[in-house]
């Protein structure tokens, strides 16, 4: 399944981000919990390589605790401090705002030294869907950036005040010109992140149900009774349609129906909470 997809539009983005790099104190980066690798741009180590940098791994409700755990290991030994963080919830804003703020801390105290109280800035960066903008609204307080289910919601840059001297600047998703390696490009498209109009549905969530019985196959075959071990990927979705009673005229399973439901319950943690990739794997 080879994706590409490098709208004009994310050359814009790119451009702004460049262009906005001389403001920024500190850049915040969001990945999915469920897909830390997949949902990392590789541009953003050489475009934001001179600045502090701390990860938010968003979504961390619907991901492997453990796992997430592993990956805040593996940035801290890249000298990147990372938390878990859940956007819809508030339970992790201290803690958030707190990295940021210990990211910009030398900054702020060579500043102090000058007698100047300085206002950290810090540029909220990552790919289409990661949640963003519903981040920076958790930060803030209160709805200042928009919100979207869909890719690309958020299309030009966007200040917002969180306190008198910490501001976050919200920018449009940014994908990279091409999706190289076909493993992670579907991980993209399973969480959402590339938009379900120009993908296969069927054959995606197949590939999907693929996965997932080598992650997860007791929690799979419990939601989807008629689920078995050696199905071959077509056979998994045709057991989902069976196990929801999806059937056309003529027996005909609708497995375009069942590839919906598979992505939506997916995506909506509703299977288990699953992390699709390891920072111990080569993909």
């Amino acid at each position: 399944m080879q994706i590409q997809w490098y709208p004009g539009h994310m050359a814009k983005a790119r451009r702004m981000l460049e262009e906005n790099l001389k403001l920024i104190d500190v850049v915040v980066e969001l990945v999915d919990a469920r897909a830390p690798l997949a949902t990392r741009n590789p541009d953003f180590d050489a475009l934001f390589s001179q600045k502090s940098r701390v990860i938010l791994l968003n979504k961390s409700d619907l991901a492997s605790a453990e796992q997430t755990k592993k990956w805040i290991e593996y940035y801290k030994a890249q000298n990147i401090n990372a938390i878990a963080f859940v956007s819809t919830s508030s339970a992790k804003r201290k803690a958030a705002v707190s990295l940021i703020e210990a990211a910009a801390a030398d900054k702020v105290a060579k500043m102090k030294e000058k007698g100047v109280i300085k206002t950290v800035r810090a540029m909220v960066v990552g790919i289409p869907n990661v949640g963003k903008s519903t981040f920076i609204n958790r930060i803030a307080g209160e709805t200042k950036a928009k919100v979207g289910d869909k890719p690309g919601v958020t299309k030009g840059k966007q200040w917002v005040k969180v306190s008198p001297y910490l501001e976050l600047m919200d920018t449009p998703g940014l994908l990279w010109p091409k999706l190289e390696n076909e493993a992670l490009a579907k991980h993209l498209a399973y969480i959402g992140s590339i938009n379900d109009d120009i993908m296969d549905a069927e054959r995606l969530a197949a590939d999907m149900l693929c996965e997932l019985m080598a992650i997860c196959p007791g929690a799979l075959k419990e939601r989807y009774k008629k689920i078995e071990d050696g199905m071959a990927a077509h056979e998994l979705l045709e057991a989902v349609a069976r196990s929801r009673g999806f059937i056309l005229q003529g027996g005909v399973m609708d497995t375009e129906r069942a590839a919906r439901i598979v992505l939506d319950e997916f995506r909506a943690g509703r299977i288990a909470k699953i992390t699709l990739e390891s920072p111990d794997k080569e993909y």
